[in-house]
């Protein structure tokens, strides 16, 4: 049975081209190729602040219905805010957990009619009021990803045999990264189409009607994400047809690369696809997921690959017609944003047209 690997990223923070440093570019560049997914540790973010944004998330969650409610995804034209059960897509499926999603804090850009639409996204976060301390903690916890990010893309550049700063200006001195705070409500004893969960923190509940999909299966779209999960498990993984659970493991992230690093390698780095299943009865689960994105203004060039790299590169499209990668990030982007959120899209987007190639 195919598994998905753990690698320990401390010696390569420490010195990238030393020995241990080195052996971690291998077998990241392997896992890469391989299941597109891994378990990271040795990632130099505080255990004390991975705890501090779980227990922000819960508290979060447990606000009542109504303030998480006024948060809602709907008022921001930039695609942040509360998403309620079933709120967002996935496939054209309803996607049954409810989140809270941000970015990095900003001011809307001003904006003139020839400005790509996907620079509408950039713009303030909603926050809590009963609950100040989450803005802070969560941009910190953000703060602490981006240096994360940052040694993996430049751990990939080295295995690419490209300069260590290969990737440097797609993220620094920033990029546009995008964090999915998520409760996912348990299953109820009679779990399936039309089961009823637990809808939120209170006793109400409502259908699923989308049986077990949490979140339905799709590939990321950006660099790399990663995910930091409470005990409860979900994530699922497909490998060589095999799907493969990523059940949690104490001090590490989830790993996994989007599509932007497949088309720029001729699929040699694989963007992987996933989803999330509803918890068990009587569990619900927890997740934070970063998406370690570039600036949305990036433009991916094809990376030339030495020869016996280039050998294993499969092509750099996943076999959908209807949803092709672009070149420019933030099209990529705003696309997927649209089609998850057509309340957003409705509202803030009715003069966009998706492109289909």
């Amino acid at each position: 049975m195919v598994s998905l690997p753990e690698l320990d990223m401390s010696g390569f923070l420490a010195d990238p081209r030393g020995s241990r440093g080195a052996a971690f570019v291998r077998a990241l560049l392997e896992a890469c190729h391989g299941p597109g997914f891994c378990y990271l540790r040795g990632h130099g973010v505080p255990p004390a602040l991975d705890r501090s944004i779980l227990a922000v998330a819960r508290r979060f969650f447990a606000l009542p219905e109504s303030e998480r409610r006024a948060l809602a995804i709907a008022s921001s034209p930039h695609f942040r805010g509360y998403t309620a059960l079933g709120g967002e897509r996935t496939r054209g499926a309803s996607d049954w957990r409810e989140q809270l999603d941000a970015g990095p804090e900003e001011e809307a850009e001003a904006l003139s009619s020839r400005d790509p639409a996907w620079r509408r996204v950039r713009g303030p976060n909603q926050w809590p009021p009963s609950l100040p301390e989450m803005r802070g903690g969560v941009l910190e916890w953000m703060g602490a990803m981006d240096g994360v990010g940052l040694a993996v893309l430049r751990a990939l550049a080295l295995g690419l045999g490209q300069p260590l700063d290969h990737f440097d200006r797609y993220v620094l001195p920033r990029g546009d990264p995008h964090i999915k705070i998520s409760r996912y409500p348990a299953q109820s004893a009679v779990a399936g189409s039309g089961s009823e969960v637990t809808s939120g923190s209170d006793s109400s509940s409502s259908s699923c009607a989308d049986g077990d999909q949490g979140v339905g299966w799709h590939h990321d779209s950006g660099l790399v994400s990663f995910v930091l999960q409470d005990e409860v498990g979900g994530l699922e993984v497909e490998v060589a047809g095999e799907r493969i659970e990523a059940t949690p493991r104490r001090g590490t992230y989830v790993m996994n690369l989007g599509e932007m690093l497949q088309a720029a390698t001729a699929g040699f780095l694989r963007a992987t696809l996933h989803r999330v299943k509803s918890p068990p009865p009587g569990r619900a689960r927890i997740s934070i997921a970063y998406f370690f994105h570039p600036r949305l203004e990036s433009i991916f060039e094809p990376i030339a690959l030495a020869a016996e790299l280039a050998a294993r590169a499969p092509g750099g499209q996943n076999a959908d017609p209807r949803d092709p990668v672009f070149s420019t990030f933030g099209e990529n982007y705003l696309k997927i944003r649209m089609r998850s959120h057509p309340d957003v899209a409705a509202r803030y987007y009715a003069d966009v047209a998706l492109r289909s190639g």
